[in-house]
């Protein structure tokens, strides 16, 4: 899958090639999409686990709430609306590029220096309804019954998250103020109870200690392919 060109022309991040589409996944009923290898038995806590988790089902618009979670921001022209995020690494270019076209959503490019890039949408009606949700005047905030999945952590992930042997630090990006107590919770609810704590472009929650960080990994799904092993945090 090529990446949507730049919009200044550049050649693209090449750091690592552009993902291949994934193979799609064992369909089970009701239009979920469930891997065989993580199901279990009906008693079988990895299956509950799986149920929450990336490959549990279809990509949905709705997942970009964990982009906008974190450093994401939104604005609206009209009935459009637009996402944009600003990456530090070329890997999460081709990995948002195709997160976003697996969602019917055209998205581009471009620099801003110091090895950065943005990555953003085009105005397009199909997101209007989420932006709306979380904007209130200039400021983005949570809506009312905010909840994260595994697809929404995994967004989260790659735009903005960083594994380290203390734990998964994930960046909530500056103004982030009205954003951490509703975020801290949603991350509770899944079972990942995590500190907020300064960082340099704002605060950042960490998920630390075995049993978060497995489940963590089990919500995530698998690494990208193009994702650097040190960047993608580890099931077991």
């Amino acid at each position: 899958m090529p990446l949507t060109g730049p919009v200044d022309g550049e050649p693209a991040p090449a750091l690592f090639p552009a993902p291949e589409p994934a193979p799609a996944a064992t369909r089970g009923g009701g239009g979920r999409a469930v891997r065989q290898d993580l199901a279990g038995s009906p008693g079988d806590p990895r299956r509950q686990l799986a149920l929450f988790g990336a490959e549990a089902t279809d990509p949905a618009v709705a997942d970009l709430a964990g982009l906008l979670a974190g450093p994401a921001e939104a604005s609206v022209m009209g009935g459009t609306a637009r996402l944009a995020v600003v990456v530090d690494d070329a890997w999460r270019v081709h990995v948002l590029i195709a997160e976003l076209d697996a969602r019917g959503l055209p998205a581009s490019w471009a620099a801003v220096g110091d090895g950065r890039h943005t990555v953003r949408t085009s105005y397009t009606r199909v997101l209007k309804p989420l932006v709306a949700q979380w904007l209130h005047g200039p400021a983005k905030r949570p809506p009312p019954g905010f909840h994260l999945d595994g697809r929404g952590l995994r967004l989260w992930l790659v735009a903005a998250g960083a594994v380290a042997e203390s734990g998964v630090l994930l960046r909530l990006g500056p103004a982030a103020h009205r954003r951490v107590s509703p975020v801290g919770a949603a991350l509770a609810a899944v079972g990942l109870p995590a500190v907020p704590e300064p960082a340099p472009d704002g605060p950042a929650y960490r998920i630390s200690g075995r049993r978060p960080l497995n489940r963590f990994a089990e919500l995530v799904g698998d690494p990208p392919p193009t994702a650097p092993p040190a960047a993608w945090p580890r099931r077991g």
